[in-house]
């Protein structure tokens, strides 16, 4: 498989699937829906379905095995989350994602986030410390070509490029934005206003 980079510098389409949460209740362990939209560049191509518990910490482990038990495995050349927890706090562990299957990750953010009010809710956890770590361990949070997020399995600049090409408008990658979407119409009957 081609790298990142090389796909870049040859202008070839880029295939990633981005994740995001459906609407969930506030119950701590409730399921949450995730939905997983595969695009080529911007173009919508396929989906994959899931589901975690709301504050869990099993995110990582399903997402990396709903996307290898796919069709669309082998032809991933990324990953974007949508923040780095799906579920309220199911935090990603986002270098052991990137490892487990063997692409670059992406958590992407429409705005800094406000560190200090997620450690005060974080610490409502019996496993704060452990919640803690897997969030740093994300690395440094960039701001690059309008886009902010957190990358590991390449390096920033390749990511804000394919994060510029995996965009219509705006700073929402198209599969993170249809991922929004698309939860909340399966789950309320009707998609959103903020994708």
């Amino acid at each position: 498989m081609k790298s990142l980079e090389e796909l870049l510098r040859l202008n070839k389409l880029i295939r990633l699937i981005g994740f995001d949460d459906a609407p969930f209740k506030k119950e701590r362990g409730t399921p949450v829906k995730v939905s997983g939209i595969v695009c080529s560049n911007t173009r919508f191509e396929g989906m994959l379905w899931g589901e975690v518990k709301k504050d869990g910490m099993e995110a990582t482990q399903v997402i990396a095995e709903l996307l290898k038990n796919s069709k669309f495995y082998s032809q991933i050349n990324v990953i974007l989350t949508d923040g780095l927890a799906v579920g309220g706090f199911n935090i990603i562990d986002l270098p052991e994602l990137s490892k487990t299957i063997d692409r670059p990750c992406i958590a992407v953010m429409r705005k800094l986030p406000d560190m200090a009010a997620i450690d005060r809710a974080l610490q409502n956890f019996p496993d704060y410390r452990l919640r803690k770590e897997t969030l740093l361990k994300a690395g440094e949070i960039h701001s690059l070509r309008n886009f902010y997020f957190q990358v590991q399995g390449c390096n920033p600049d390749i990511a804000a490029q394919v994060l510029e090409q995996a965009t219509d408008n705006g700073n929402v990658p198209e599969a993170l934005r249809l991922a929004h979407m698309i939860g909340a119409a399966v789950i309320t009957g009707q998609s959103g206003k903020r994708a």
